[in-house]
């Protein structure tokens, strides 16, 4: 009974939304109450629940309500992520053919990076395989470029509760190593995962910027040691780097930091 209920009130959660959607000017509690055929008193508490979340807002003129800022920021993250990947497959076809090596793009989610994309030479199941899947920050070149774009204090506070998991021979053991390799990584431009995320496995990644100058995405290769002894992360950086820069460009980033 409870989930029907649940269920219900998210159903008539959509209906102000699409009926929102469709009024740019805004409405009023009471003419969505009528459209919709609910209670003033089940619109009005359902009102308060999409306002808390930014999803609607009410006029304080004209007590009339319309969409809010948490829609377009739930859009844009949306359209962004199909744009960055548009944008992202030529570059990384390119980096996987010049390096004859996998390569992935992947974006930060709260305290983890998770992969959105993937390619390689020869087609393979694992490509769809590994799509979605997430791995810490601080044991991966690609969780470290996505860390390139916060403050110290900033990195502190979002692994704060981050037990650092020995992975590899060389994974960080605390912050305070993670954030020296991260002052490391900001110099330089690059990262590196030197069997930190798993043995015999180094990986190269660099940061993907917007038009903001931030931070939104980042692009790896990877290579097993034993087989491709002469590649170097010295060698690799460079190659990443120009890929992660034309993308950068076309999603909007001119070439400055805002951080």
């Amino acid at each position: 009974m409870k989930t029907t209920v649940r269920v219900q009130s998210l159903d008539r959660a959509f209906d102000i939304l699409t009926l929102l959607g469709d009024e740019p000017n805004g409405t009023s509690l009471s003419e969505i109450s009528e459209r919709l055929d609910l209670p003033k008193s089940t619109v009005h508490r359902l009102l308060g629940v999409l306002s808390q979340r930014m999803f609607v807002r009410k006029s304080q003129r004209s007590g009339t309500y319309r969409l809010g800022p948490g829609i377009i920021e739930l859009c844009s993250n949306y359209l962004n992520n199909l744009e960055l990947k548009t944008e992202s497959t030529p570059h990384m076809d390119e980096l996987s053919a010049t390096t004859g090596n996998v390569v992935f793009l992947a974006i930060r989610q709260n305290d983890q990076m998770v992969y959105i994309d993937s390619k390689e030479q020869i087609t393979s199941l694992r490509k769809y395989a590994i799509i979605g899947q997430r791995k810490p920050l601080y044991c991966t070149s690609l969780g470290k470029a996505l860390l390139m774009g916060l403050e110290e204090e900033d990195i502190r506070g979002l692994l704060a509760d981050t037990v650092f998991e020995k992975r590899g021979p060389n994974t960080h053991t605390n912050i305070e190593s993670l954030l020296a390799d991260i002052r490391e990584c900001k110099r330089r431009g690059w990262s590196l995962d030197d069997q930190e995320a798993e043995p015999d496995i180094n990986c190269v990644a660099a940061p993907i910027y917007d038009y903001r100058g931030q931070v939104i995405a980042a692009v790896s290769t990877s290579w097993i040691l034993e087989q491709q002894p002469q590649m170097t992360p010295e060698k690799m950086a460079p190659i990443v780097m120009k890929c992660t820069r034309a993308i950068s460009y076309n999603m909007g980033w001119n070439g400055t930091h805002t951080r």
